[in-house]
């Protein structure tokens, strides 16, 4: 389950909630004043190192490829089959 952000339209708090996709538009309760008009927010997220980091900062250096699973899914070489 994802993390969402919310804002309180009441006292403008915000505050995040773990909950499923098909719930996040619900008004969710907020903690500081209990109001229910609570908002949804569009959030980003930050990549670790700044503006200055790459894709080829998440790889592996000792090879395997692909990046995901162990690299299978994302290998494009023969297979041994």
């Amino acid at each position: 389950m994802p993390i969402y952000e919310y804002r309180c339209e009441s006292c403008s708090e915000k505050f995040e909630i773990l909950t499923r996709f098909a719930e996040r538009d619900r008004a969710q309760v907020c903690p500081a004043c209990e109001s229910t008009r609570t908002r949804v927010l569009v959030s980003s997220f930050a990549l670790a190192g700044g503006a200055e980091s790459s894709v080829s900062d998440f790889t592996s250096e000792a090879g395997g490829g692909g990046g995901c699973c162990g690299g299978a899914c994302g290998s494009s070489g023969s297979s041994a089959n």
